[in-house]
């Protein structure tokens, strides 16, 4: 037994080394951790959150509570919402790369909860002396724990119901990205919970009714708001973490994002929320931040992963003094050292078993194929396994193909990986912004983009599409401004990327022009037109259907306040386009030809007479793909048998005119006894623009369609 500093006895036993983390019991509670260097490892109790209220002290004896590079204890007697922490102690060799400091409170790497006031005390948490003149290779005395954030015992039980994965197919997905704060939190949600898990369960009715099949969430597991110091330069705001890519815990859902507490109690509402989806048809996907942590470079704060055992869960240089840094973030985790592909998996699988959620979408996944020295691996053994796990065989698995350190590998995702696809944003983006020679481009996107995802038997699914998301402008203000105005982020406006592909369309920002407005109310249209009508799954940035603006701000990552915030006025203010893009995705999910499992052949296989696809000009001719034309037009054959089984769709003729001038499109001959019905015209107003099942409008035979400039047309093939 061992006694602490308050003369209190606990009761102790060595335990066992797995699994990490912690685990409760009757009798008590069995702590975790693996540390490979340190030469001795304490845990922590403590009463409370804030200050260092210790509770409890025990010091891991190597011979009896270590096994293999595992320290582990059980501890009779304490329950869940025990706060704990660890202090490592071993080589203090910045020079390679140890950085062992007994005196720096450390993170469970496991823990599922961290708590503190959300507004953490971390100036005594570096490791070195940041008076001293040798800067990183100096040492710290002083003792971190009074602001430091602290791990929670957390009990796993919850009534889950009935409740199980929705297994939505890839190919029916429709994903709507949001952020869990962004959501709800400006004055005009309308919850009685703003900013939380419980605020976006009272934003369910309005996800359902639009008709998207996901919510994939900013992330939310549990960083630093408050680690950016600088100021709004026009408003002398203080900025903040606010999209929450710097994470502390990958176990641990933030406490802030929970209405009913912090001490544990945000796992439970977690979880809440997603039996409250779940029941509305809708699956959660999480973004997740595997590449980097909070704790940044050597001038960073000790947390976790650094006091735990830096050399191996970070790409080091120099010896090991510095971070090799391919997130742009200051650090890279070591994602392919056997330690860290298990933390990964083993995060992974905490998230698909116990919280149930349905997919993931990987921040600079391109970080996870690079090895030890930092160089991409051909085949990267944490990619395959992740896509290989057995238990996470019916989970999405999203990357982000690219990373800060110059990879770029859309369409070389290995297997079931699906992608963020990039080059479907910009050739969509350069078409609808008049770019002369992008017909051939926007083709290749409609169709599944081929080029990136056939050549390695991959399928249109794995081309996640979208015009805009998180990361740049919201599609009201792609079609607003020509330039970025970040200028409230106190960086001189030099973040954030100069490559937008968007138009202003003759003044920037907002306007009373009417003539500006409907042009850009039509483009609006167009883009998410072209987005539902691709083959591949469609992304929709949240707010994009009531045109939320960000004011010209393309990277808004630090403004947790009216900028970021969805102003739900708009929903009234623009009913229509919120009308367009609810009958949009209605009519998507009515018609499988736009959701394919295989690309096109351009034969006709059915021998009906029809190529599934058949592509032409605006005079039905067989297109010039190496003109600088402006339109396209393409006839989706809807008895392709591998679209439904035995289950005939009609033919879709979609027609699009990006120049400026209307144009008459010839339309093809049908069989006989059809004709031609308009769906969709994003030239005419709200109502006519789309209508309903049954109430297209018959297109006069042997007659051409006039296109208005800037326009999609939809038809559709009915007796």
């Amino acid at each position: 037994m061992k006694e602490t500093n308050n003369t209190s006895l606990l009761k102790t036993s060595p335990g066992t080394p797995l699994p990490l983390g912690t685990t409760c019991s009757a009798n008590g509670v069995q702590f975790s951790v693996f540390s490979r260097h340190a030469t001795a490892v304490v845990l922590q109790l403590f009463n409370s959150a804030s200050g260092n209220d210790l509770s409890g002290e025990i010091i891991l004896d190597p011979e009896h509570n270590k096994t293999g590079d595992i320290w582990h204890v059980f501890v009779e007697g304490i329950k869940a919402g025990q706060l704990y922490g660890y202090r490592a102690d071993g080589p203090y060799r910045p020079q390679e790369g140890l950085r062992f400091n007994k005196n720096k409170l450390l993170l469970d790497p496991y823990t599922r909860g961290v708590t503190g006031n959300f507004n953490w005390d971390l100036s005594d948490a570096r490791s070195y002396d940041s008076n001293s003149t040798e800067g990183d290779l100096s040492f710290s005395t002083l003792d971190s724990a009074g602001g430091a954030p602290k791990s929670i015992v957390v009990d796993n039980s919850f009534d889950w119901g009935d409740d199980r994965p929705l297994k939505i197919p890839m190919k029916d997905t429709i994903i709507y990205e949001t952020h869990i704060r962004g959501l709800t939190s400006h004055p005009s949600s309308g919850v009685s919970h703003p900013g939380t898990f419980q605020g976006v369960i009272e934003k369910i009715p309005y996800l359902q009714q639009l008709g998207i099949t996901a919510v994939e969430l900013l992330p939310i597991h549990e960083f630093d708001e408050h680690e950016i110091m600088r100021k709004d330069p026009t408003t002398g705001r203080q900025l903040s973490n606010y999209w929450g890519y710097s994470t502390i815990s990958f176990f641990a859902p933030k406490g802030r994002y929970s209405s009913s507490g912090s001490m544990g109690e945000q796992v439970q509402e977690f979880k809440t929320m997603v039996i409250a989806l779940h029941k509305a048809g809708i699956e959660v996907i999480l973004d997740v931040v595997f590449n980097h942590t909070a704790e940044g470079d050597e001038t960073g704060p000790t947390l976790c992963f650094r006091g735990l055992d830096n050399t191996i869960y970070y790409l080091l240089s120099e010896g090991g003094r510095r971070y090799k840094n391919f997130s742009g973030c200051g650090n890279t985790l070591n994602c392919n050292h056997p330690v860290v592909r298990g933390l990964i998996l083993d995060c992974l699988l905490y998230w698909v078993i116990e919280m149930h959620v349905d997919g993931f979408r990987f921040d600079l996944a391109s970080i996870l194929g690079r090895n030890q020295e930092g160089k991409i691996l051909k085949n990267s053994p944490l990619i395959e396994r992740i896509a290989e796990n057995p238990v996470l065989r019916d989970t999405k698995i999203i990357a982000e193909a690219w990373d800060a350190g110059g990879a770029y590998q859309v369409g070389d995702f290995p297997g079931r990986w699906a992608e963020w696809n990039g080059h479907y944003r910009d050739d969509i983006r350069r078409f609808w912004s008049g770019d002369a020679g992008m017909v051939p481009q926007l083709a290749t996107r409609l169709a599944g983009s081929s080029d990136l995802y056939q050549k390695n038997g991959r399928a249109p699914f794995h081309s996640v599409n979208f015009v805009t998301c998180h990361d740049g402008f919201t599609l009201h203000d792609l079609v607003s401004y020509s330039t970025k105005h970040n200028e409230a982020n106190g960086h001189t406006n030099e973040d954030g990327t100069n490559e937008n592909f968007s138009c202003n369309y003759g003044v920037e920002g907002e306007t009373d022009s009417e003539t500006i407005n409907t042009l850009r109310t039509r483009q609006v249209k167009n883009f998410i037109a072209t987005l539902m009508l691709s083959q591949g799954v469609p992304m929709l940035l949240g707010g994009d259907e009531f045109r939320r603006t960000q004011r010209g701000n393309n990277n808004a990552y630090c403004q947790d306040n009216e900028l970021s915030w969805y102003d739900w006025n708009f929903v009234k203010q623009h009913k229509g386009i919120v009308r367009f893009t609810k009958e949009l995705i209605a009519f998507r999910k009515r018609h499988p030809c736009l959701r394919r499992t295989h690309f096109f052949s351009g034969e006709d296989t059915d021998h009906d007479g029809i190529a599934d696809i058949s592509w032409y000009t605006a005079a039905a001719h067989e297109p010039d793909w190496r003109n600088d034309s402006t339109s396209l037009a393409c006839l989706i054959d809807g008895s392709y048998p591998e679209i439904s089984g035995d289950v005939t769709d009609n033919d879709l003729y979609l027609m699009f005119n990006g120049s400026e001038k209307a144009l008459k499109f010839v339309l093809p001959k049908l069989h006989s006894g059809k004709t031609w019905w308009r769906a969709l015209d994003t030239a005419l107003t709200a109502p006519r623009d789309i209508v309903t099942d049954g109430k297209e409008r018959p297109i006069k035979p042997n007659r051409p369609y006039r296109m208005a400039p800037r326009s999609v047309v939809v038809l559709l093939s009915k007796p």
